[in-house]
Formats: structure tokens, sequence, C-alpha cells
């Protein structure tokens, strides 16, 4: 199969002109169509109009160029079918040997929020997912292009196989056309569906459009292969989104442990740091300064932050950057990083440093959990409780200081993996017991992490207590007010047991379950 007439369609223009001389070079015709073919013209290449070949301008404002039996004829006719050929000469139609196309910007314009519904649909392209489409099924006999990063091997393959490319490319490139408008359709369809239909959270059928960041060096161990993709709807500040400024490439298990940092310090206005580890958090704390919540979220547990994932919600200044230089350190994630901070940093060669930018956009998107076989999806976000939403279950009232605290650990603890238990004072934790089996053994991990500063501290649990034994626990710590969702059989008998204590306890009337 030798390569005699090209079609040539594309919205980007990177590296077009270069491709085009490579083909001509090689004695290739063009055909190409408005801005594409000027461009190609301008560098004094020879082209032919894609109108001028079919005898029909462009209509429709451009909505119509390419779709016509002469082209696609060219390109959908099996070579070796003498039906087929016959047809074409027939019709006095040319085979088209290869086609080099790629979309109109949709998903950039209609990220756009001051483009009007119109301006988005007009970006939906019509006859460009045609010929790809065309190009990829007659792979056979048509190479299709649609990523610039081929055009160098195409290329490369014509000059070395007298103007032919192998049936390994051909086809390794149809998988890439098919792949590319499958991922067009999907940002269509994903903004259709929200523009048009938002009270739909979970379609019948749920088509998910993500696209490789890079490949990783293993998965969680060794022996498994892994890649990072990118959610292409997801605007947010996030792992994902984040420009990585400094040290080693992220590994599987790092890019989860920083996520799930970033997420939990995302939740608070005021300065904030977290420290996690292994999906969960060492210490976290709020201050009047992010170097001083480093300080505390680090001494809420030095032991375990040995390794871990730091995340600050406000820029990391030379002061922050100074006490984190004093620990072995995996990763840390802030919005900016002072120039002078950064150098610190730096300092260190392994250490990965990711800056997210602004904070304020709001959440998006589906929380996604794999099985075999199938996905779980659920909306993301909690809900929202001040003190008026609290329902005070014990007889003693909960102290004013002790309300803040409790509402404080509430919300971290729903980033902790369950069964979790949270002991607070003020807005730093001092002892964390979390992912165990039974609910009283979480109590007496977090009694043994926060030692001493367990006294005074209030305590948060995700979901109710089944019996009294981790009441019983906290109050041997030293635990003072207890929030926790309620609705146990047993709620009496834990109730009993917080007045026998003294301690003040409130419900959420929500559970804050994390698998």
């Amino acid at each position: 199969m030798q390569v005699q007439r090209a079609l040539l369609s594309v919205s980007g223009k990177e590296g077009i002109v270069e491709f085009a001389e490579g083909l001509a070079k090689l004695h290739v015709e063009l055909i190409s169509t408005g801005g594409t073919a000027k461009k190609i013209r301008e560098a004094g290449i020879p082209v032919t109009e894609v109108s001028d070949l079919t005898g029909f301008a462009e209509m429709l404002d451009g909505r119509v160029k390419t779709l016509h039996p002469i082209i696609h004829g060219g390109i959908l006719a099996k070579r070796d079918n003498a039906g087929h050929m016959k047809q074409l000469s027939d019709k006095d139609i040319k085979p088209i040997d290869l086609v080099c196309v790629n979309l109109y910007p949709f998903k950039e314009k209609s990220n756009r929020v001051d483009a009007s519904d119109d301006e988005v649909i007009e970006e939906i392209d019509i006859g460009g997912p045609t010929l790809i489409r065309a190009a990829a099924k007659n792979f056979k006999d048509v190479v299709v292009i649609v990523n610039p990063s081929d055009y160098q091997k195409v290329v490369g393959e014509l000059q070395d196989l007298n103007g032919s490319v192998s049936e390994e490319t051909r086809s390794q490139l149809a998988c890439k056309a098919f792949n590319h408008t499958a991922r067009y359709d999907t940002w269509i369809q994903d903004w259709f569906r929200k523009k048009y239909n938002p009270d739909e959270d979970f379609p019948g059928n749920l088509v998910l459009a993500f696209e490789k960041i890079q490949d990783l060096r293993y998965g969680e161990n060794p022996y498994q292969k892994a890649a990072f993709y990118r959610d292409a709807h997801i605007e947010e500040s996030c792992v994902t989104n984040a420009l990585q400024l400094h040290g080693k490439k992220l590994s599987f298990n790092n890019i989860l442990d920083i996520n799930d940092a970033f997420e939990l310090i995302k939740e608070f206005d005021g300065p904030t740091a977290a420290v996690i580890k292994h999906t969960n958090p060492c210490g976290v704390a709020t201050a009047e300064t992010i170097h001083d919540a480093y300080v505390k979220a680090n001494e809420a547990d030095s032991m375990s932050a040995f390794g871990g994932i730091i995340a600050l919600n406000r820029e990391c200044d030379l002061a922050t950057a100074g006490e984190i230089n004093k620990v072995f350190v995996e990763a840390v994630i802030a919005p900016s990083f002072d120039s002078k901070a950064l150098e610190i940093l730096k300092s260190k060669k392994n250490i990965r440093v990711l800056e997210t930018g602004d904070l304020s956009r709001k959440p998006s998107g589906y929380d996604v959990k794999k099985v075999v076989g199938g996905l779980l999806i659920q909306t993301r976000g909690y809900p929202e409780f001040s003190r008026n939403d609290l329902k005070v279950a014990s007889l003693r009232e909960p102290l004013e200081d002790e309300i803040e605290p409790m509402l404080y650990a509430w919300r971290i603890n729903r980033h902790i993996k369950s069964n979790s238990i949270l002991f607070c004072k003020g807005l730093q934790t001092v002892g964390i017991g979390a992912g165990q089996m039974s609910r009283v053994d979480a109590v007496k991990i977090a009694s043994f992490k926060a030692g001493e500063k367990a006294r005074g501290a209030v305590m948060a649990s995700d979901a109710f207590f089944p019996f009294r034994d981790g009441i019983d626990e906290a109050a041997k710590a030293g635990v003072i007010g207890v929030i926790q969702p309620g609705g146990s059989i047993r709620d009496k008998e834990v109730v009993d047991a917080v007045n026998e204590h003294g301690m003040s306890m409130v419900f959420t009337g929500v559970r804050a379950f994390r698998h």
C-alpha cells in the first residue's frame, strides 16, 4: 500500500507545515481545507482545496466541508475489492491514502466561563470525526493520524518503506483514532448532560474520559504496573492538576497520600496543615500562621510523621520550609511556595514539591471506587454542621471551648479510614485511631497516641458507639467531650456512661464512614 494522496485538515496547526513538507518531498499529493490549506500554501507547498476537488464550496458557515462522496469514497474504498475500485473509477474518484485530522477544540471552549451555549455547540466537530472514523475503519488501506506526535514516525516509515506505512503502524494509529473520537464524544455528552439534564447524577450509561499524565515506576508494590490518569473535566485545585516543582517522580502511593492530605486541608478556611501517612492523618492543626499550624500538626504524632506527606492550605513560607526540612518528608503540597522557601526545600534532592494554585474552585465530579468488573460511584462532599445542628445527648451541656474542637474533629474524622476515632484539643489533633475492626480498639489506639495530651480533649467517632466500652476507655484517658452520629440501639447505655463520667456528648445524626 503506497501513500499517493493525503487529506490534511487540522484544528491545531502544531507541526502541520513540517509534516506537509515531508509528504510533498515524497511526492504525495496534498488535499486540505480552509485554514489548514492556507497555512500549507503560505509555506510554498502545493495543496488542493477540498472544495475544488468536490466542486462544492464550504457551506453553512463551515459546518459542511468534507461530507462528500468524492472524499469519503476515496477513503473507504477497499483497494483489494475490484467492485469498489471500479465504482471509484466510474465516478472519477481517486483514492485517499492518508488522513490527518484533529478536532475542533470543544473541551477548551466548553471550559470557558464566558462562552455561550451557541459558541460551545459550534465547536462540536462533525466532518472531522467522520473522516477519522472512515480512515480508521479502512486502516488496512489508509493511514489515519490524529496526533502531531506521530507525524515524524509516519514520514520516517514512508521514507524507509518506499512510500508505504506498515500494517502494524496503521493498526496502532487506528486504535489511537477511535480512542480520540470516543474521548471527544465523551466530552460532548458530559457537557450536554450537565447543561440540559443537571439533575441526573447517575446516568444509565456512565461514560468517563481520562487522559494519561504519566506511567509510574510501579503500583502499590513493585510487581504491579501502574499509570496516572487525569479526569478531563476536573478544573479544581487537586493533586492531579498540581505542578511538580522539584523532586523524584511521584509514585502510586505518593499520589494516593498526597490526594488525601490535600483534600483534608481544603476543608478549612484558616491556616491548616496536615501530615499524612498511608492515607490516614498523623496530625492536623489550624493556627494563626501556616508555620504554627505545621508545627502543631507535626507535634501531634511526630514519630508517625516520619516519611509522611505534608499538605498546607496557605503559601509555604521560609519559616515553614525550614521546619519541614528538619525531618524526612516524602512530599509537600501547597497552593504556592515563597521563592526562598522553595530554595530551602530544593536543598533536599528527593523531596517532591507540588504547587496547586488557587484553592477557590468548588469540588466537582464523582468519587469513584473500583471493584473487580465494576465501579462504585458516589457524589463528593459532606454535609456541613454548625453548633445549631448538634443535638446534646448528655446531661451536661458542652462548654463553649468544647464545641469548636468537636466540630473541628468531626470534619477531620471523615477523612480517616473507618472505624476511626479522633482526639482533639483546640484546633489540633492529639491522638488518632484509624482503620480498626472494633471501635473500642480505635479508642485505645487514639488514647495511646495521645498519652497525657488526651486529658481535656474531645473525641470524635465516625459512627455510633455500639457499646459503652469506647466511652469508658476515653474517660480513662481523660477525654471530656464526645461528638458522634448516634443511632445505636444502645444509645441509652452509651449516654449513661457519658453521664457517669461527667462528660458531654452531642449527636450529629450523620455517619461519616470512609472505606
